[in-house]
């Protein structure tokens, strides 16, 4: 679905296609944006290292991440950034992370484009589309992935 210049949608998240076990909501196809993607996350108390550990060096993207409730951190090279409600997060493509919730669980906003490029949607941001993972991400979603490199 390709949204009509001037046009607007509005869904609820709750009425949204899941993915990866209900954890990824597809925002993006759903609202048929076309220029940046987003989706939100939802992660259960504590994920530790379900969530993908990845960097965007393969497509060129750089992300911005939001908690919008509950507790999480984005793990980066060297530290733990503590996100909340009032701190947004940018990454660069090269930037390697991991967002892991604490004990409330976290719902997350993520938001991400190739600078000075238009946006090519993958195919896992498609409605019906695959549940594929970055090919850089080492998850305990995926076996046989590669080693997670983030040691903090």
């Amino acid at each position: 679905m390709t949204a009509a210049p001037g046009s607007y949608e509005v869904k609820r998240l709750g009425e949204m296609e899941r993915a990866f076990g209900g954890a990824l909501a597809r925002v993006r196809a759903e609202l048929g944006i076309t220029a940046f993607g987003v989706q939100v996350v939802d992660l259960p108390p504590s994920s530790g290292e379900l969530a993908p550990e990845h960097d965007h060096e393969h497509d060129g993207q750089e992300e911005l991440y939001l908690l919008l409730s509950g507790d999480a951190e984005l793990v980066v090279p060297d530290r733990v950034i503590v996100l909340d409600r009032e701190s947004y997060v940018r990454l660069g493509p090269a930037v390697r992370r991991r967002l892991r919730s604490g004990p409330a669980g976290a719902r997350v906003l993520m938001i991400g484009a190739v600078p000075g490029k238009a946006y090519v949607p993958p195919a896992n941001s498609e409605l019906g589309g695959p549940e594929t993972l970055a090919p850089t991400a080492s998850s305990a979603m995926a076996p046989g992935s590669p080693p997670p490199q983030l040691g903090l």
